[in-house]
Protein backbone atom coordinates (compact mmCIF):
# COMPACT_ATOMS: atom_id res chain seq x y z
CA UNK A 1 0.00 0.00 0.00
CA UNK A 2 2.78 2.43 0.76
CA UNK A 3 6.09 3.01 -1.75
CA UNK A 4 9.42 3.82 0.56
CA UNK A 5 11.51 6.55 0.73
CA UNK A 6 12.93 6.57 -2.77
CA UNK A 7 9.70 4.56 -4.02
CA UNK A 8 11.47 0.69 -3.74
CA UNK A 9 10.55 -1.46 -1.57
CA UNK A 10 12.46 -2.80 1.86
CA UNK A 11 14.47 0.75 1.03
CA UNK A 12 16.29 1.42 4.36
CA UNK A 13 14.34 4.49 5.94
CA UNK A 14 18.29 6.65 6.76
CA UNK A 15 17.58 8.83 3.78
CA UNK A 16 20.06 7.72 1.70
CA UNK A 17 17.46 7.38 -1.84
CA UNK A 18 15.96 10.77 -0.55
CA UNK A 19 19.30 12.10 -1.29
CA UNK A 20 18.29 11.53 -4.69
CA UNK A 21 15.25 13.67 -4.99
CA UNK A 22 16.77 16.42 -2.73
CA UNK A 23 18.92 18.81 -4.95
CA UNK A 24 19.33 21.36 -1.73
CA UNK A 25 21.86 20.91 0.42
CA UNK A 26 21.60 17.63 1.84
CA UNK A 27 24.21 15.96 4.75
CA UNK A 28 22.90 12.40 5.55
CA UNK A 29 24.66 11.22 8.63
CA UNK A 30 26.27 7.60 8.90
CA UNK A 31 24.72 5.21 11.13
CA UNK A 32 26.32 1.91 12.69
CA UNK A 33 22.97 0.37 12.01
CA UNK A 34 21.64 -3.57 13.60
CA UNK A 35 19.32 -6.10 12.61
CA UNK A 36 15.99 -6.01 13.80
CA UNK A 37 15.78 -7.44 17.52
CA UNK A 38 19.21 -8.08 18.46
CA UNK A 39 19.90 -11.68 19.53
CA UNK A 40 21.34 -10.39 22.92
CA UNK A 41 17.99 -9.12 23.75
CA UNK A 42 16.50 -12.80 23.40
CA UNK A 43 16.31 -15.11 26.12
CA UNK A 44 15.46 -18.62 26.87
CA UNK A 45 12.78 -19.62 28.78
CA UNK A 46 10.82 -22.51 30.06
CA UNK A 47 9.06 -22.74 27.11
CA UNK A 48 11.91 -22.05 24.75
CA UNK A 49 13.78 -19.19 23.10
CA UNK A 50 11.35 -16.55 23.50
CA UNK A 51 11.73 -12.69 21.74
CA UNK A 52 12.42 -9.59 24.08
CA UNK A 53 10.14 -6.77 23.33
CA UNK A 54 12.24 -3.80 22.25
CA UNK A 55 10.99 -0.38 23.43
CA UNK A 56 10.74 2.99 21.74
CA UNK A 57 10.65 7.15 23.87
CA UNK A 58 8.14 9.26 21.70
CA UNK A 59 8.39 12.79 22.93
CA UNK A 60 5.89 15.46 22.27
CA UNK A 61 5.71 19.04 22.92
CA UNK A 62 2.62 20.36 22.47
CA UNK A 63 1.19 24.07 23.23
CA UNK A 64 0.78 23.88 27.10
CA UNK A 65 2.35 20.77 28.00
CA UNK A 66 5.13 18.11 26.78
CA UNK A 67 4.52 14.21 26.64
CA UNK A 68 6.57 11.21 26.73
CA UNK A 69 5.45 7.54 25.97
CA UNK A 70 7.18 4.16 26.07
CA UNK A 71 5.70 2.46 23.38
CA UNK A 72 6.93 -1.48 22.15
CA UNK A 73 7.62 -2.51 18.92
CA UNK A 74 3.59 -3.21 19.03
CA UNK A 75 2.98 0.30 18.50
CA UNK A 76 1.42 -0.17 22.83
CA UNK A 77 2.16 2.79 25.20
CA UNK A 78 3.12 1.05 28.36
CA UNK A 79 3.68 4.22 30.51
CA UNK A 80 2.74 8.04 29.58
CA UNK A 81 3.84 11.07 31.48
CA UNK A 82 3.31 14.39 30.72
CA UNK A 83 4.55 17.95 32.03
CA UNK A 84 3.02 21.66 31.61
CA UNK A 85 5.26 24.08 30.35
CA UNK A 86 5.32 27.88 30.52
CA UNK A 87 3.49 30.23 28.41
CA UNK A 88 3.90 34.48 28.01
CA UNK A 89 1.70 36.08 26.88
CA UNK A 90 2.79 39.96 27.63
CA UNK A 91 0.91 41.84 24.92
CA UNK A 92 -2.49 41.06 22.63
CA UNK A 93 -1.27 38.26 20.25
CA UNK A 94 2.35 37.34 21.51
CA UNK A 95 2.77 34.11 22.63
CA UNK A 96 5.79 33.24 23.97
CA UNK A 97 7.71 30.09 25.72
CA UNK A 98 11.29 29.38 27.04
CA UNK A 99 13.57 26.51 25.34
CA UNK A 100 15.12 25.95 28.57
CA UNK A 101 11.95 25.25 30.31
CA UNK A 102 10.67 22.71 27.62
CA UNK A 103 13.98 20.50 27.89
CA UNK A 104 13.69 20.42 31.56
CA UNK A 105 10.08 19.20 31.16
CA UNK A 106 11.53 16.73 28.38
CA UNK A 107 13.60 15.61 30.82
CA UNK A 108 10.98 14.90 33.53
CA UNK A 109 8.61 13.31 31.59
CA UNK A 110 11.40 10.83 30.40
CA UNK A 111 12.96 10.05 33.52
CA UNK A 112 8.78 9.31 34.54
CA UNK A 113 8.39 6.97 31.64
CA UNK A 114 10.83 4.51 31.83
CA UNK A 115 10.86 4.03 35.96
CA UNK A 116 11.38 0.25 36.49
CA UNK A 117 12.46 -0.62 33.17
CA UNK A 118 15.32 -2.17 31.40
CA UNK A 119 16.83 0.74 29.49
CA UNK A 120 19.30 -1.43 27.68
CA UNK A 121 15.75 -2.43 25.39
CA UNK A 122 15.06 1.07 24.60
CA UNK A 123 16.31 1.30 21.11
CA UNK A 124 15.34 4.91 19.98
CA UNK A 125 14.37 7.99 20.99
CA UNK A 126 12.23 10.55 18.42
CA UNK A 127 10.43 14.06 18.95
CA UNK A 128 7.89 16.16 17.65
CA UNK A 129 6.88 19.71 18.56
CA UNK A 130 4.79 22.57 17.66
CA UNK A 131 5.80 24.58 15.05
CA UNK A 132 7.26 27.55 16.96
CA UNK A 133 10.53 29.26 16.91
CA UNK A 134 13.44 29.15 19.26
CA UNK A 135 16.48 32.00 18.76
CA UNK A 136 19.69 31.24 19.90
CA UNK A 137 23.51 33.45 20.21
CA UNK A 138 26.24 31.65 18.33
CA UNK A 139 27.35 29.74 21.46
CA UNK A 140 23.79 28.12 21.56
CA UNK A 141 22.34 30.25 24.47
CA UNK A 142 18.64 31.58 24.67
CA UNK A 143 17.84 35.08 23.01
CA UNK A 144 14.89 37.55 23.83
CA UNK A 145 11.82 37.15 21.31
CA UNK A 146 10.29 40.23 23.39
CA UNK A 147 10.51 43.82 23.89
CA UNK A 148 11.34 43.19 27.77
CA UNK A 149 14.61 41.63 26.71
CA UNK A 150 13.93 38.95 28.99
CA UNK A 151 16.56 36.15 27.51
CA UNK A 152 14.45 33.23 29.23
CA UNK A 153 11.88 34.07 26.97
CA UNK A 154 13.16 33.17 23.52
CA UNK A 155 10.76 31.10 21.55
CA UNK A 156 7.77 32.99 19.64
CA UNK A 157 5.08 30.17 19.54
CA UNK A 158 3.40 28.52 16.35
CA UNK A 159 -0.44 30.35 16.99
CA UNK A 160 1.90 34.66 17.69
CA UNK A 161 -0.05 36.77 15.58
CA UNK A 162 2.71 39.40 16.03
CA UNK A 163 3.59 39.37 12.43
CA UNK A 164 0.50 40.23 10.70
CA UNK A 165 2.54 43.51 8.88
CA UNK A 166 5.32 41.01 7.80
CA UNK A 167 2.93 38.17 6.77
CA UNK A 168 1.06 41.05 4.65
CA UNK A 169 4.26 42.29 2.99
CA UNK A 170 5.43 39.12 2.11
CA UNK A 171 2.30 37.97 0.57
CA UNK A 172 2.25 41.00 -1.91
CA UNK A 173 5.66 39.70 -3.36
CA UNK A 174 3.62 37.03 -5.15
CA UNK A 175 6.86 35.02 -5.07
CA UNK A 176 6.80 31.50 -6.80
CA UNK A 177 6.95 29.80 -3.01
CA UNK A 178 4.00 31.08 -1.79
CA UNK A 179 2.54 28.73 -4.54
CA UNK A 180 3.70 25.89 -1.91
CA UNK A 181 1.52 27.23 0.56
CA UNK A 182 -1.78 27.11 -0.69
CA UNK A 183 -0.76 30.64 -2.32
CA UNK A 184 -0.43 32.60 1.17
CA UNK A 185 1.74 32.17 3.42
CA UNK A 186 0.53 32.05 7.08
CA UNK A 187 1.88 34.65 9.61
CA UNK A 188 2.04 31.24 11.66
CA UNK A 189 5.32 30.35 10.12
CA UNK A 190 8.38 31.23 10.03
CA UNK A 191 9.42 34.15 7.80
CA UNK A 192 7.32 36.08 9.02
CA UNK A 193 8.08 36.07 12.50
CA UNK A 194 12.09 35.90 11.70
CA UNK A 195 11.37 39.86 9.81
CA UNK A 196 9.74 40.72 12.76
CA UNK A 197 12.34 40.04 14.68
CA UNK A 198 14.95 42.05 12.00
CA UNK A 199 12.33 44.93 12.55
CA UNK A 200 11.24 45.01 16.24
CA UNK A 201 14.68 43.72 17.29
CA UNK A 202 18.00 44.17 15.93
CA UNK A 203 20.22 44.91 18.99
CA UNK A 204 18.70 42.69 21.35
CA UNK A 205 17.91 39.40 19.00
CA UNK A 206 18.58 39.86 15.58
CA UNK A 207 22.70 40.76 14.99
CA UNK A 208 23.16 38.54 18.08
CA UNK A 209 21.15 35.48 16.50
CA UNK A 210 23.24 32.54 15.60
CA UNK A 211 20.56 29.49 15.26
CA UNK A 212 17.36 29.99 14.66
CA UNK A 213 15.57 26.58 14.90
CA UNK A 214 11.84 25.04 14.98
CA UNK A 215 11.53 23.57 18.10
CA UNK A 216 11.65 20.10 16.75
CA UNK A 217 14.90 20.35 15.66
CA UNK A 218 16.07 22.39 18.65
CA UNK A 219 14.62 19.58 20.57
CA UNK A 220 16.88 17.05 18.13
CA UNK A 221 20.27 19.11 18.43
CA UNK A 222 19.59 19.06 22.48
CA UNK A 223 19.80 15.63 22.12
CA UNK A 224 22.44 14.79 19.80
CA UNK A 225 24.38 17.89 19.33
CA UNK A 226 23.80 17.69 15.50
CA UNK A 227 22.06 20.91 14.11
CA UNK A 228 20.71 18.60 10.88
CA UNK A 229 17.25 20.49 10.18
CA UNK A 230 14.40 17.80 9.32
CA UNK A 231 13.05 18.21 5.95
CA UNK A 232 9.54 18.38 7.71
CA UNK A 233 9.98 21.62 9.59
CA UNK A 234 11.63 23.38 6.73
CA UNK A 235 9.48 22.67 3.63
CA UNK A 236 6.09 23.30 5.83
CA UNK A 237 7.09 26.31 7.41
CA UNK A 238 10.65 27.90 6.32
CA UNK A 239 9.94 27.74 2.33
CA UNK A 240 12.71 24.75 1.74
CA UNK A 241 12.16 23.17 -1.60
CA UNK A 242 12.82 19.27 -1.06
CA UNK A 243 13.94 19.50 -5.35
CA UNK A 244 15.62 22.76 -5.47
CA UNK A 245 16.74 23.99 -1.42
CA UNK A 246 16.28 27.28 -0.40
CA UNK A 247 15.40 29.78 -2.71
CA UNK A 248 17.96 33.14 -2.39
CA UNK A 249 16.15 35.62 -3.84
CA UNK A 250 12.92 34.89 -1.93
CA UNK A 251 14.73 35.96 1.00
CA UNK A 252 16.58 38.81 -0.50
CA UNK A 253 12.70 40.06 -1.95
CA UNK A 254 11.75 39.67 1.55
CA UNK A 255 14.08 41.71 3.15
CA UNK A 256 15.98 38.63 4.94
CA UNK A 257 19.04 38.45 2.71
CA UNK A 258 21.24 37.94 5.70
CA UNK A 259 20.41 34.50 6.26
CA UNK A 260 21.31 33.59 2.87
CA UNK A 261 24.84 34.39 4.04
CA UNK A 262 27.66 31.52 4.95
CA UNK A 263 25.23 28.95 2.90
CA UNK A 264 22.18 29.32 5.39
CA UNK A 265 24.17 28.38 8.10
CA UNK A 266 21.87 29.91 10.86
CA UNK A 267 18.26 28.34 8.97
CA UNK A 268 19.53 25.10 8.31
CA UNK A 269 22.22 23.64 5.82
CA UNK A 270 22.20 20.25 6.62
CA UNK A 271 18.52 18.34 5.87
CA UNK A 272 17.47 15.08 6.71
CA UNK A 273 14.43 13.10 5.97
CA UNK A 274 12.46 12.33 9.47
CA UNK A 275 12.89 9.41 10.93
CA UNK A 276 16.73 9.02 10.05
CA UNK A 277 19.28 9.29 12.91
CA UNK A 278 21.30 11.68 14.05
CA UNK A 279 25.06 11.85 14.08
CA UNK A 280 26.16 9.30 16.92
CA UNK A 281 22.97 9.03 18.78
CA UNK A 282 21.76 10.73 22.08
CA UNK A 283 25.03 12.72 23.69
CA UNK A 284 26.41 11.68 27.61
CA UNK A 285 24.82 15.00 28.73
CA UNK A 286 21.67 14.73 26.89
CA UNK A 287 21.52 11.34 28.21
CA UNK A 288 21.89 11.86 31.85
CA UNK A 289 19.57 14.79 31.70
CA UNK A 290 16.95 12.27 30.36
CA UNK A 291 17.57 8.93 32.27
CA UNK A 292 18.58 6.86 28.83
CA UNK A 293 21.31 5.07 27.85
CA UNK A 294 24.37 6.79 26.02
CA UNK A 295 24.19 5.80 22.59
CA UNK A 296 20.65 5.22 21.54
CA UNK A 297 19.58 6.39 17.95
CA UNK A 298 17.73 9.53 17.91
CA UNK A 299 15.60 10.78 14.75
CA UNK A 300 15.40 13.67 12.53
CA UNK A 301 12.14 15.03 14.42
CA UNK A 302 8.45 15.82 12.78
CA UNK A 303 6.08 18.37 13.42
CA UNK A 304 3.42 17.31 16.36
CA UNK A 305 0.25 17.65 13.87
CA UNK A 306 2.69 15.31 11.31
CA UNK A 307 3.45 12.72 14.11
CA UNK A 308 -0.33 12.07 14.36
CA UNK A 309 -0.62 11.79 11.03
CA UNK A 310 2.07 9.02 10.74
CA UNK A 311 0.43 7.53 13.52
CA UNK A 312 -2.74 7.19 12.31
CA UNK A 313 -2.89 7.12 8.52
CA UNK A 314 -0.72 3.50 7.99
CA UNK A 315 -3.28 1.65 10.17
CA UNK A 316 -4.29 -1.96 8.84
CA UNK A 317 -8.49 -1.34 8.24
CA UNK A 318 -9.52 -4.81 7.24
CA UNK A 319 -12.18 -6.23 8.77
CA UNK A 320 -13.44 -3.52 9.43
CA UNK A 321 -15.92 -2.55 6.45
CA UNK A 322 -14.64 0.18 5.87
CA UNK A 323 -14.73 1.22 1.98
CA UNK A 324 -10.86 2.33 2.24
CA UNK A 325 -9.64 -1.12 2.76
CA UNK A 326 -9.77 -1.39 -1.34
CA UNK A 327 -8.58 2.10 -1.67
CA UNK A 328 -5.31 3.33 -1.77
CA UNK A 329 -3.55 5.05 1.55
CA UNK A 330 -4.35 8.15 -0.93
CA UNK A 331 -8.25 8.34 0.34
CA UNK A 332 -7.30 8.91 3.85
CA UNK A 333 -7.90 11.65 5.36
CA UNK A 334 -5.28 12.26 9.09
CA UNK A 335 -6.99 15.12 11.47
CA UNK A 336 -5.00 16.07 14.43
CA UNK A 337 -7.52 18.16 16.73
CA UNK A 338 -5.90 19.79 19.58
CA UNK A 339 -5.29 23.06 20.19
CA UNK A 340 -5.79 23.24 16.84
CA UNK A 341 -7.16 21.43 14.09
CA UNK A 342 -4.68 19.74 11.13
CA UNK A 343 -6.23 17.91 8.24
CA UNK A 344 -3.13 15.66 6.57
CA UNK A 345 -3.90 14.42 2.82
CA UNK A 346 -1.02 12.75 0.84
CA UNK A 347 -0.91 11.92 -2.79
CA UNK A 348 1.18 10.80 -5.55
CA UNK A 349 1.48 13.34 -7.48
CA UNK A 350 1.92 17.43 -6.11
CA UNK A 351 -2.18 18.81 -5.84
CA UNK A 352 -2.48 22.40 -5.63
CA UNK A 353 -5.09 23.23 -3.13
CA UNK A 354 -5.87 27.38 -3.22
CA UNK A 355 -5.08 28.01 0.87
CA UNK A 356 -3.97 25.07 1.64
CA UNK A 357 -0.88 24.63 2.72
CA UNK A 358 1.57 22.48 0.38
CA UNK A 359 2.00 20.53 -1.65
CA UNK A 360 4.98 19.20 0.75
CA UNK A 361 7.24 16.41 -0.55
CA UNK A 362 8.28 13.72 2.01
CA UNK A 363 7.32 16.06 4.68
CA UNK A 364 5.07 13.31 6.56
CA UNK A 365 4.95 10.18 4.85
CA UNK A 366 8.26 9.67 2.75
CA UNK A 367 7.97 9.59 -0.77
CA UNK A 368 4.31 11.13 -0.71
CA UNK A 369 3.56 14.70 -1.40
CA UNK A 370 1.42 16.51 1.83
CA UNK A 371 -1.46 18.76 1.44
CA UNK A 372 -2.22 20.33 4.87
CA UNK A 373 -5.49 22.08 6.00
CA UNK A 374 -6.42 23.53 9.53
CA UNK A 375 -8.29 25.15 12.13
CA UNK A 376 -6.49 27.40 14.06
CA UNK A 377 -7.01 26.93 17.95
CA UNK A 378 -10.12 24.52 17.83
CA UNK A 379 -9.61 23.12 21.51
CA UNK A 380 -8.82 26.80 22.55
CA UNK A 381 -12.07 27.62 21.09
CA UNK A 382 -14.29 25.08 22.57
CA UNK A 383 -12.45 26.31 26.31
CA UNK A 384 -13.26 29.66 25.28
CA UNK A 385 -17.02 29.48 24.11
CA UNK A 386 -17.59 26.80 27.52
CA UNK A 387 -15.40 29.06 29.76
CA UNK A 388 -16.89 32.28 29.05
CA UNK A 389 -20.33 31.47 28.91
CA UNK A 390 -22.58 32.51 32.83
CA UNK A 391 -23.55 29.29 33.40
CA UNK A 392 -20.11 27.99 33.56
CA UNK A 393 -19.79 27.98 37.43
CA UNK A 394 -22.75 25.74 37.79
CA UNK A 395 -21.66 23.18 35.25
CA UNK A 396 -17.94 23.35 37.05
CA UNK A 397 -19.52 22.38 40.17
CA UNK A 398 -22.11 19.25 38.85
CA UNK A 399 -19.16 17.72 36.71
CA UNK A 400 -17.23 17.80 39.82
CA UNK A 401 -19.91 16.47 41.61
CA UNK A 402 -20.03 13.48 39.46
CA UNK A 403 -16.20 13.17 39.26
CA UNK A 404 -16.68 13.43 35.42
CA UNK A 405 -15.18 16.17 33.19
CA UNK A 406 -17.10 19.37 31.71
CA UNK A 407 -17.42 17.81 28.32
CA UNK A 408 -18.21 14.70 29.89
CA UNK A 409 -20.66 16.36 31.72
CA UNK A 410 -22.21 18.51 28.95
CA UNK A 411 -22.32 15.67 26.48
CA UNK A 412 -25.01 13.34 28.88
CA UNK A 413 -26.61 16.68 29.32
CA UNK A 414 -27.28 17.14 25.68
CA UNK A 415 -28.51 13.49 25.81
CA UNK A 416 -31.14 14.58 28.63
CA UNK A 417 -32.51 17.64 26.89
CA UNK A 418 -32.35 16.29 23.09
CA UNK A 419 -35.89 14.40 23.87
CA UNK A 420 -37.10 12.74 20.97
CA UNK A 421 -34.94 14.35 18.27
CA UNK A 422 -31.14 13.35 17.47
CA UNK A 423 -28.49 15.38 19.78
CA UNK A 424 -27.35 17.54 16.71
CA UNK A 425 -30.56 19.09 15.85
CA UNK A 426 -30.68 21.23 18.84
CA UNK A 427 -29.01 23.30 17.10
CA UNK A 428 -31.56 24.04 14.22
CA UNK A 429 -31.35 28.02 15.66
CA UNK A 430 -28.03 28.49 16.30
CA UNK A 431 -25.15 29.00 14.10
CA UNK A 432 -21.44 29.36 14.53
CA UNK A 433 -18.71 30.42 12.30
CA UNK A 434 -15.85 28.95 13.97
CA UNK A 435 -12.79 31.71 12.75
CA UNK A 436 -12.04 33.22 16.19
CA UNK A 437 -8.75 33.57 15.66
CA UNK A 438 -9.03 33.40 11.61
CA UNK A 439 -9.31 31.52 9.01
CA UNK A 440 -5.95 28.79 8.06
CA UNK A 441 -7.87 26.91 5.35
CA UNK A 442 -9.28 27.01 3.10
CA UNK A 443 -9.42 30.97 3.14
CA UNK A 444 -6.22 31.84 4.37
CA UNK A 445 -7.58 34.99 5.74
CA UNK A 446 -6.52 35.87 9.21
CA UNK A 447 -8.88 38.91 9.50
CA UNK A 448 -11.48 36.94 9.73
CA UNK A 449 -14.00 36.74 12.82
CA UNK A 450 -15.61 34.21 14.81
CA UNK A 451 -19.87 34.83 14.66
CA UNK A 452 -22.74 33.51 16.46
CA UNK A 453 -26.25 33.99 15.23
CA UNK A 454 -29.50 33.12 17.39
CA UNK A 455 -28.57 33.66 21.05
CA UNK A 456 -31.35 34.16 23.24
CA UNK A 457 -31.54 36.53 26.58
CA UNK A 458 -31.00 33.47 28.52
CA UNK A 459 -27.94 31.87 30.12
CA UNK A 460 -28.51 28.54 31.61
CA UNK A 461 -26.92 25.08 31.41
CA UNK A 462 -29.25 23.97 28.63
CA UNK A 463 -27.80 27.36 26.74
CA UNK A 464 -24.79 26.81 27.36
CA UNK A 465 -24.93 22.76 26.59
CA UNK A 466 -26.21 23.77 22.98
CA UNK A 467 -23.77 26.46 22.49
CA UNK A 468 -21.06 24.31 23.16
CA UNK A 469 -22.50 21.49 20.48
CA UNK A 470 -23.12 24.47 17.88
CA UNK A 471 -19.21 25.32 18.44
CA UNK A 472 -18.37 21.43 18.03
CA UNK A 473 -20.42 21.19 14.72
CA UNK A 474 -19.18 24.50 13.50
CA UNK A 475 -15.80 23.01 13.69
CA UNK A 476 -16.99 20.03 11.64
CA UNK A 477 -18.03 22.36 9.11
CA UNK A 478 -15.13 23.75 8.88
CA UNK A 479 -13.24 20.16 8.23
CA UNK A 480 -16.26 19.62 5.79
CA UNK A 481 -15.22 22.68 3.89
CA UNK A 482 -11.53 21.65 4.20
CA UNK A 483 -12.22 18.05 1.97
CA UNK A 484 -14.66 19.83 -0.44
CA UNK A 485 -11.68 22.60 -1.55
CA UNK A 486 -9.07 19.43 -1.33
CA UNK A 487 -11.37 17.06 -3.71
CA UNK A 488 -12.31 20.12 -5.74
CA UNK A 489 -8.29 20.26 -6.81
CA UNK A 490 -7.89 16.52 -6.87
CA UNK A 491 -7.63 14.62 -3.64
CA UNK A 492 -10.53 11.97 -3.53
CA UNK A 493 -10.93 11.09 0.24
CA UNK A 494 -13.26 8.48 1.84
CA UNK A 495 -12.39 8.16 5.36
CA UNK A 496 -11.17 10.25 8.16
CA UNK A 497 -8.30 9.42 10.66
CA UNK A 498 -8.94 10.87 14.20
CA UNK A 499 -6.56 11.52 16.64
CA UNK A 500 -5.40 14.63 19.49
CA UNK A 501 -7.20 15.65 22.21
CA UNK A 502 -10.43 16.43 20.78
CA UNK A 503 -10.80 12.84 19.54
CA UNK A 504 -11.05 11.12 22.94
CA UNK A 505 -14.49 13.40 22.70
CA UNK A 506 -17.25 10.98 21.25
CA UNK A 507 -19.61 14.01 20.72
CA UNK A 508 -16.63 15.67 18.61
CA UNK A 509 -16.08 12.42 16.70
CA UNK A 510 -19.81 11.65 16.11
CA UNK A 511 -20.14 15.09 14.79
CA UNK A 512 -17.73 14.63 12.14
CA UNK A 513 -19.05 11.36 11.09
CA UNK A 514 -21.91 12.93 10.36
CA UNK A 515 -21.40 16.53 8.85
CA UNK A 516 -18.89 15.15 6.53
CA UNK A 517 -20.39 12.19 5.91
CA UNK A 518 -17.34 9.71 6.25
CA UNK A 519 -16.57 7.24 8.66
CA UNK A 520 -14.33 7.63 10.89
CA UNK A 521 -11.37 6.00 12.35
CA UNK A 522 -10.24 6.02 16.23
CA UNK A 523 -6.71 4.69 16.95
CA UNK A 524 -6.21 1.82 19.46
CA UNK A 525 -3.78 4.11 20.71
CA UNK A 526 -5.51 7.58 21.57
CA UNK A 527 -1.76 8.84 22.10
CA UNK A 528 -1.45 8.80 18.48
CA UNK A 529 0.97 11.88 18.10
CA UNK A 530 3.59 9.85 20.41
CA UNK A 531 2.98 6.73 18.58
CA UNK A 532 4.14 8.72 15.84
CA UNK A 533 7.05 10.15 18.09
CA UNK A 534 8.04 6.86 18.52
CA UNK A 535 8.11 5.40 14.97
CA UNK A 536 10.36 7.59 14.46
CA UNK A 537 12.70 6.16 17.07
CA UNK A 538 12.16 3.19 15.42
CA UNK A 539 13.13 4.02 12.49
CA UNK A 540 16.24 5.53 13.28
CA UNK A 541 17.43 2.27 15.53
CA UNK A 542 17.16 0.18 12.61
CA UNK A 543 14.60 -2.22 14.08
CA UNK A 544 12.18 -1.20 10.75
CA UNK A 545 13.46 -0.84 7.27
CA UNK A 546 11.28 1.78 6.50
CA UNK A 547 9.00 4.47 7.85
CA UNK A 548 5.91 2.65 6.26
CA UNK A 549 7.23 -0.69 7.59
CA UNK A 550 7.20 0.89 11.34
CA UNK A 551 3.59 2.69 10.30
CA UNK A 552 1.69 -0.55 9.49
CA UNK A 553 3.13 -2.69 12.37
CA UNK A 554 3.09 0.01 14.92
CA UNK A 555 -0.66 1.21 13.46
CA UNK A 556 -3.89 -0.39 15.02
CA UNK A 557 -7.50 0.34 14.40
CA UNK A 558 -9.22 0.85 17.76
CA UNK A 559 -12.87 1.79 16.96
CA UNK A 560 -14.76 2.70 13.90
CA UNK A 561 -17.65 5.56 13.89
CA UNK A 562 -19.97 5.52 11.57
CA UNK A 563 -22.06 9.03 10.17
CA UNK A 564 -25.68 8.68 10.69
CA UNK A 565 -26.61 9.44 7.21
CA UNK A 566 -30.86 10.20 7.71
CA UNK A 567 -29.74 13.02 9.49
CA UNK A 568 -27.73 14.29 6.19
CA UNK A 569 -30.92 16.76 5.15
CA UNK A 570 -30.14 18.73 8.10
CA UNK A 571 -26.74 18.62 8.36
CA UNK A 572 -26.46 19.96 4.45
CA UNK A 573 -28.68 22.51 5.35
CA UNK A 574 -26.46 23.73 8.38
CA UNK A 575 -23.67 24.18 6.08
CA UNK A 576 -25.63 26.23 3.45
CA UNK A 577 -26.12 28.47 6.42
CA UNK A 578 -22.29 27.90 7.78
CA UNK A 579 -20.83 29.09 4.42
CA UNK A 580 -23.43 32.03 4.03
CA UNK A 581 -21.82 33.18 7.48
CA UNK A 582 -18.74 33.96 6.17
CA UNK A 583 -20.03 35.01 3.19
CA UNK A 584 -22.19 37.75 5.07
CA UNK A 585 -19.42 38.85 7.65
CA UNK A 586 -17.30 40.09 4.04
CA UNK A 587 -20.13 41.75 3.07
CA UNK A 588 -20.10 43.44 6.58
CA UNK A 589 -16.41 44.72 5.91
CA UNK A 590 -16.85 45.68 2.56
CA UNK A 591 -19.76 47.83 3.79
CA UNK A 592 -17.46 49.24 6.74
CA UNK A 593 -15.14 50.10 4.71
CA UNK A 594 -16.82 51.69 1.92
CA UNK A 595 -17.22 55.47 1.97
Amino acid sequence: MFCSLGHQPNQSCRGSSLRNRIKGPLVVTSHVGSALVHDSWRTTMSGGEQEMSSYYVGVDVGTGSVRAALVDQRGVLVAFADQPIKKWEPQFNHHEQSSEDIWAACCVVTKKVIQGMDINRIRGLGFDATCSLVVLDTHFCPLPVNNEGDSHRNVIMWLDHRAVNQVGRINKTKHSVLQYVGGVMSVEMQAPKLLWLKENLRETCWDKAGHFFDLPDFLSWKATGVTARSLCSLVCKWTYSADKGWDDSFWKMVGLEDLVADNYSKIGNQVLPPGAPLGSGLTPEAARELGLPPGIAVATSLIDAHAGGLGVIGADVRGHGLVCEGQPVTSRLAVICGTSSCHMGISKDPIFVPGVWGPYFSAMVPGFWLNEGGQSVTGKLIEHMVQGHAAFPELQAKASARCQSIYAYLNSHLDLIKKAQPVGFLTVDLHVWPDFHGNRSPLADLTLKGMVTGLKLSQDLDDLAILYLATVQAIAFGTRFIIEAMEAAGHSLSTLFLCGGLSKNPLFVQMHADITGMPVVLSQEVESVLVGAAILGACASGDFTSVQEAMSEMSKVGKVVFPRHEDKKYYDKKYQVFLKLVEHQKEYSAIMSGD
